[in-house]
């Protein structure tokens, strides 16, 4: 499996994808003998409905066969990104804003780690709002990985 595979897989499910207004978070292939394709897809208002990712899959499924992407038998999963995973796109930060999130980054002072509130995100970066009140401003460029954190209330 290559890249290039990859970019093909998609390239044919934008369109499936944006018919239901969700977009491409990213894409793996996993496993030679038995392929899996895995799409993730996330919205940038609310939840990705399990209907959208059926209906994604039924559609992509057809349009890999018709263009011959995957020699042999292959599965396709679509799925929301999960918060196991970690931000990939602009659109999870905006989406994500006011939640707890831990941030890995490089500055000049090398690897940094930040955890605190998603106070704001731009086009530019991402603002964090430690525990001790203070904002930090930090540019898409230097975000290493930054996954959001799930808090529970009682």
């Amino acid at each position: 499996m290559n890249d290039e595979q990859l970019v093909t897989i998609c390239e044919l499910a934008k369109p499936a994808v944006r018919q239901e207004n969700l977009y491409i978070v990213d894409a793996e292939i996993k496993g030679n003998r038995d392929p899996v394709i895995w799409l993730y897809v996330d919205s940038e208002e609310g939840d990705v409905q399990v209907e959208s990712c059926t209906r994604i899959s039924r559609e992509l499924s057809f349009v890999l066969d018709a263009h011959e992407v995957m020699q042999g038998g292959y599965r396709l999963n679509i799925s929301s990104p999960g918060l196991s995973r970690p931000l990939s796109d602009h659109r999870q930060y905006v989406k994500n804003r006011g939640r707890t999130i831990r941030v890995k980054y490089k500055n000049p002072d090398g690897y940094q780690k930040l955890e605190g509130v998603l106070k704001e995100a731009d086009d530019e970066g991402v603002t964090v709002t430690s525990d001790q009140g203070q904002d930090t401003l930090i540019s898409y460029s230097e975000i290493v990985e930054a996954k959001i954190i799930p808090v529970f209330s009682r």
